[in-house]
């Protein structure tokens, strides 16, 4: 599949010929990453606005943590974590993304100047999200989602998971569809990390193709996962922590944006947004080459021996 025809556009949002880097700001204390790093106002839209000095096309604005085992914050405690901050990002001009399960905090923060509403339950853990979202006429992220991780990492058997996940995200789709979002603002994400063992992110990663047969936009959101941390340590060795697993998040970067997907969200900008880039070079190179082939099938004329 052509990268470019795979990775499509999401009304709403500008047209970027590359995979799009979505950049994250934790408002949190207790994000599994960088918890307590950004948790106020003013330090959290510095970051946003550093991140996209560093190549973010967009900043994914949270204000709970969705990591296994993470308590909930109330609703109130929620939007006084992100309206500031998507306030003030947004009046930077910065595209921002909130990422929220609450109908209410996403059409709060869309009033306030968010563009994107990233729902990791797809719309399933507040059922006037998808109104809402309609409503506005907002983009909005269906990620494959079983239920909230405050147990630890639940109902995450599969007997074969790129099946099964296309499967229960088309479903969602169908579903978000017939609440009234329009197709061309719906993008879907596999839900990495969500009631999944490493194997299972690993197989959707070697599969993005058959996600792609869903016809949306494909969001992939792998930075600094435990699944990573499982591939550096190896059968034996002790998982890195989060933060040491940025390279290992830039080559999946890399290996997604080559697989066509419309975005990635990473906590380090600058390796991912390079990972693209070369990324969408060689793409450009392989579609120039392919343009050059004489009708005798060969590169640029060249003979059979000198290939």
């Amino acid at each position: 599949m052509n990268n470019l025809s795979g990775r499509g556009h999401v009304a709403g949002l500008p047209a970027w010929d590359r995979c799009a880097v979505m950049g994250v700001v934790n408002v949190t204390p207790d994000s599994f990453s960088d918890g307590g790093r950004w948790f106020d106002t003013t330090t959290a839209v510095k970051h946003g606005l550093d991140l996209v000095a560093q190549g973010a096309d967009l900043v994914d604005v949270g204000g709970e943590s969705t990591r296994p085992g993470a308590t909930r914050v109330d609703e109130d405690e929620e939007l006084r974590r992100v309206i500031p901050v998507i306030r003030g990002l947004a009046a930077e001009g910065v595209v921002v993304s909130v990422d929220t399960v609450r109908a209410s905090v996403a059409e709060q923060s869309l009033a306030a100047g968010a563009a994107l509403v990233n729902d990791v339950s797809g719309g399933l853990a507040d059922p006037a999200m998808i109104p809402v979202v309609a409503d506005a006429g907002a983009p909005f992220v269906v990620m494959h989602w079983r239920g909230f991780l405050e147990g630890g990492n639940v109902r995450g058997v599969y007997e074969d998971v790129v099946t099964e996940v296309v499967d229960e995200l088309r479903a969602r789709v169908e579903a978000v569809l017939e609440g009234g979002i329009a197709p061309e603002r719906l993008v879907v994400d596999p839900g990495l990390g969500f009631s999944k063992e490493a194997e299972h992110d690993l197989a959707l990663l070697a599969h993005l193709d058959r996600l792609h047969a869903l016809g949306r936009p494909l969001l992939v959101a792998a930075s600094r996962k435990r699944f990573l941390g499982r591939v550096l340590a190896g059968p034996e060795g002790a998982p890195p922590p989060a933060r040491e697993r940025d390279a290992a998040t830039a080559a999946v970067s890399a290996l997604a944006a080559q697989a066509g997907a419309w975005a990635v969200r990473v906590h380090e900008v600058r390796a991912t947004a390079d990972a693209v880039r070369v990324a969408r070079a060689v793409e450009g190179a392989r579609t120039a080459a392919g343009g050059e082939r004489d009708e005798s099938g060969t590169a640029g004329g060249a003979p059979e021996g000198a290939r």
